[in-house]
């Protein structure tokens, strides 16, 4: 895969319309939910495709990024596409591909080839439904090619600001580029700049909104390594104690939003039972996402790569280890918001180790030092270029008591879930 990884990032239709049009365009012989958002695309299209898939129907889903393997963003009923199935269709494509350059044609981008294998992967499968996120935005993103059965909306922060706009009333207007003519949208709970925007997309479109606040999740007790216990109300039904294996506050609003695309989906026919819905939230797990990869020493693992990621995982830290220090080890690429998001993360720190992040875009890993020592003075820290040695370094510094957050660029925890996951 790694000649992909040089075709870089460019937005736009035309490459993947063009490509799609070689293939037959498998993606209109697809039934789909399609998922953007700034933070909680993964566990919001997580919960949905495991409800989806204890209610009795072959699911597809398509993610990104991955964490240590392109296999992980096909899978279907949460099993991952074998390799050498990939790798047929990655040369089918490429085949196809070769047609349209011949033409004059740009060659797609990386994302644009993984979404077109995604869409013919899950038409060949003959899935019922495929739970679709977008890669980065939502108006010009490769997978904006689907007309779903309904659109989901989870957060709207500053990310990807070279592309997306550099206010949150033009990133909410990309992301709502994926609202289609009277496809419901469901919302997750947004900032108001960003709330007017969509409302304003939706109507203009005829799409029906849905709020996740028509979802009301509660926390029926403190929150536990391992689990949280939950009660879901909707329309004025209740689901008691539920167990809910994705841990932190800012999985409720997931949840709340997830709970509310599926009642969407159950007005459309869907068959999805109190059971389906227990069964699967009481088995989630994401890699990088508050992820507990060792319990002594206590070493919890989250991409908080940006500032909305880094101020949730945060909230959640304050309520799952109430008044515990820890020690952080953290890379942050160089196209980040490195100011905002390590303020979040240096609060209840005692020893910071920074790291740099594979690729050419931790190049410049050591701003971050600088950054850090400006915001937290008083917090001791190291710069250790090696990842596995930087995660080393942070496990030596622990005292009893505090824990290990291992946090930033996927391009960190790839390799410092290594040192604990052998997965």
């Amino acid at each position: 895969m790694s000649q992909l990884t040089a075709l870089g990032s460019k937005p736009g239709l035309e490459r993947i319309e063009r490509l799609l049009k070689e293939m037959g365009n498998p993606e209109k012989e697809l039934k789909c939910v399609h998922i953007a958002g700034t933070n909680g695309k993964g566990s919001t299209s997580l919960i949905i495709a495991s409800v989806l898939t204890k209610a009795g129907y072959k699911v597809g889903r398509f993610i990104s990024p991955h964490v240590h393997s392109y296999r992980e963003r096909f899978t279907i009923d949460g099993v991952e596409i074998d390799p050498w199935t990939l790798k047929r269709y990655i040369d089918e494509v490429e085949e196809k591909i070769a047609v349209m350059v011949e033409e004059g044609f740009p060659h797609p981008t990386e994302f644009e080839v993984l979404t077109a294998i995604a869409f013919q992967y899950f038409k060949d499968a003959e899935v019922d439904i495929a739970v679709i996120e977008v890669g980065m935005g939502g108006l010009y993103d490769s997978t904006n090619v689907i007309t779903p059965l309904v659109s989901v909306i989870t957060s709207v922060g500053l990310d990807h600001t070279d592309f997306l706009g550099t206010t949150i009333a033009e990133v909410a207007y990309n992301k709502a580029g994926i609202i289609k003519t009277g496809v419901p949208v469901v919302v997750g709970d947004l900032p108001e700049e960003a709330w007017q925007v969509v409302i304003k997309e939706a109507g203009a479109k005829g799409a029906p909104i849905y709020a996740s606040s028509m979802t009301w999740v509660k926390r029926e007790d403190l929150p536990q390594i391992g689990e949280q216990k939950v009660s879901i109300e909707f329309a004025g039904y209740e689901l008691n104690s539920v167990s809910f294996a994705l841990l932190g506050d800012y999985q409720l609003d997931n949840l709340a939003t997830a709970y509310t695309a599926l009642m969407v989906l159950k007005q459309l026919g869907y068959k999805i039972t109190d059971d389906n819905v227990r069964d699967a939230l009481a088995s989630l797990h994401i890699p990088g996402r508050l992820e507990i990869v060792s319990r002594d020493p206590l070493v919890i693992v989250d991409v908080a790569h940006n500032p909305h990621g880094a101020s949730a995982l945060n909230r959640s830290l304050a309520s799952l280890l109430p008044g515990r220090q820890k020690v952080l080890v953290c890379g942050m690429v160089d196209d980040k918001d490195a100011t905002e998001t390590l303020n979040f993360l240096g609060q209840d720190t005692r020893v910071c180790v920074l790291t740099r992040p594979e690729g050419p875009r931790g190049n410049n890993w050591r701003r971050a030092a600088a950054i850090f020592a400006d915001l937290y003075p008083e917090i001791e820290v190291y710069q250790i270029e090696d990842i596995a040695q930087a995660v080393k370094k942070g496990l030596e510094m622990l005292r009893k008591d505090e824990y290990l957050l291992i946090t930033g660029s996927f391009y960190v925890i790839n390799q410092a879930r290594r040192v604990f996951v052998k997965d």
